[in-house]
């Protein structure tokens, strides 16, 4: 066990997905964005952000086409979407600690003096990641945008 980093951390995959979905809901309804495109804006190696998308696909979340006006686009179901089916789309379902799998069973449980701790845990993540949504993300990541765009074209 070294200091190597935690475990208890996102995946690059579950980054990388909610990082296209807020860049997708940022982009006018209906407008379609390529995968090389994708991967600049979010900084995913392309080979890498394909399976991603494709599971954030398979949970309705884009539709992709193919062709020349093709690319990948944000469905209303999306832009609805919180963090955590976010995440869970990609990864399947977000568990802080073995005894709290839904359906195990852990002989500890009933003795175990942290479990309870674990429990309000997985609580506390649970909530913040339900209650951040792509659209509210999307929002927060234009507004830099255009205050940007709005100070740099107001008059010296």
């Amino acid at each position: 066990m070294g200091q190597s980093g935690s475990t208890m951390q996102l995946t690059r995959a579950a980054d990388y997905g909610v990082r296209v979905m807020i860049h997708l809901a940022s982009l006018p309804a209906h407008q379609r964005a390529r995968l090389p495109s994708l991967a600049r804006a979010t900084g995913a190696p392309e080979s890498f952000l394909s399976k991603v998308l494709q599971a954030l696909c398979r949970a309705g979340f884009l539709a992709s086409r193919r062709g020349q006006a093709g690319g990948f686009e944000m469905l209303s179901s999306g832009r609805r979407a919180s963090v955590r089916t976010v995440i869970e789309a990609i990864e399947g379902p977000i568990c802080l600690n073995l005894c709290l799998v839904h359906g195990a069973s852990c002989s500890r449980k009933s003795n175990c003096p942290a479990h309870p701790v674990w429990v309000r845990a997985q609580e506390a993540m649970l909530g913040v990641l339900n209650t951040a949504t792509v659209a509210d993300l999307a929002i927060e990541a234009v507004a830099p945008r255009t205050r940007v765009t709005a100070e740099s074209s107001e008059p010296a």
